[in-house]
């Protein structure tokens, strides 16, 4: 009897052990089951790369982690290979994508036939939405529409009389630049802001992104020299904004964003910021950069989005899978959720409220499940928490 009691005691004292020994560990999860995220290399995602990392280091063996190829639109076939691979660990019950590129699509459908149990999140969706609202569950892109109201409005706010939209023919034949374009041009008429277009050479022409960075370097000197440094000024194109900020800086111009609205998107470089160290440390880039504008007397008349969106649909992501995992909703898409997701790391990010939209298609229908984020501008000129 004694030798049943000494027993029954060195086995709970066991199990207090464990217990005691796991506290302070990694955040406790309900369920044995991983999240994979599928990112962009450094070189062609550094954004998502590090906030995969950023999840890693949070919440351990639970996030796996993989990239997809930096050729990736001619690498389809690679995109598809590395989503399978992920999803043959039957532990892993969720994939995030960011960026979803072009593949993600054939790759859910791949997945979906030995796994329909899989809940994907799709952000940074390069695909039609229509297709990619029937395949991932859950999927996300920045409001490019909602912009063409939101940037001249911050525009005429920073004191713009005149804005200037620097694209191209190949842009412009996208849907959503093009819409954009067109509100960009309506929103000016009503705020009394005179809307100037002017054609840039095409990086992807006979010029070269070498060629129609140096245009900008040209161009910009002769705008402000011609309509005045109260002249705002965008480009549509992601290889011109390096260029467009120095340039703006140096004629005392006004920049309300980048066309991809983040801390990350062309200021270290314009700027000179040194970044070692500091990787997806959105709070040190933001100083950085408020440091920089002040230096030049700019602070109030440059900005961008105080949280990079593609981190935010990542990190996001992985904390939707969490609850989801755990059994906290159980439709595979889940609205209430999702803001609770978001706003959990918009909170973290000090980044304001978030707006969500359901994308609607030309055809006027609502896709429910695919949602366009809008974020606040960052006031340079205001101390940064």
């Amino acid at each position: 009897m004694i030798k049943k009691i000494l027993v029954a005691v060195l086995a709970v004292m066991m199990i207090l052990t464990v217990v005691a020994c796991d506290r302070g560990s990694k955040p406790s999860t309900g369920g044995d089951y991983k999240i994979a995220l599928y990112t962009g290399t450094v070189s062609q995602g550094e954004e998502e790369y590090q906030a995969a990392q950023k999840m890693k280091a949070r919440y351990g063996d639970m996030i796996v982690t993989a990239t997809y190829p930096d050729n990736f639109s001619s690498e389809v076939e690679q995109v598809i290979q590395g989503v399978l691979q992920l999803a043959s660990d039957d532990k892993v019950k969720a994939i995030v994508f960011v960026q979803a590129v072009p593949g993600a699509a054939a790759a859910i459908d791949k997945v979906r036939e030995t796994r329909p149990d899989m809940l994907f999140i799709a952000g940074v969706v390069a695909e039609d939405p229509e297709v990619m609202s029937g395949k991932a569950d859950v999927n996300l892109l920045v409001d490019e529409i909602s912009m063409g109201s939101a940037i001249p409005t911050e525009a005429a706010r920073m004191g713009a009389t005149r804005f200037l939209h620097y694209s191209f023919p190949r842009h412009l034949g996208y849907t959503t630049i093009a819409t954009r374009r067109a509100i960009m041009i309506e929103t000016c008429k009503e705020l009394g802001i005179e809307f100037i277009d002017v054609e840039a050479p095409d990086p992807t022409g006979d010029a070269g992104i070498s060629g129609a960075q140096q245009f900008i370097v040209e161009d910009v000197p002769k705008k402000i020299a011609e309509y005045g440094p109260d002249t705002a000024f965008f480009s549509t194109n992601c290889g011109l904004q390096e260029p467009l900020i120095r340039e703006v800086i140096k004629g005392k111009g006004i920049y309300p964003q980048q066309c991809c609205p983040s801390p990350y998107h062309a200021y270290p470089a314009a700027l000179n910021i040194d970044v070692t160290g500091h990787e997806g440390d959105v709070k040190f880039m933001l100083k950085s950069i408020q440091e920089k504008l002040k230096e030049s007397g700019q602070e109030s008349r440059m900005s961008t989005w105080g949280v990079p969106m593609n981190m935010l649909m990542l990190e996001a992501g992985v904390e939707y899978a969490i609850e989801f995992c755990e059994g906290k909703f159980t439709e595979r898409h889940d609205k209430a959720a999702l803001d609770r997701a978001i706003k959990k790391v918009a909170d973290e990010y000090k980044a304001g409220t978030i707006t969500l939209s359901n994308y609607v298609t030309e055809e006027n229908k609502t896709l429910s499940n695919f949602y366009l984020i809008l974020a606040p501008f960052i006031d340079f000129s205001k101390p940064i928490e």
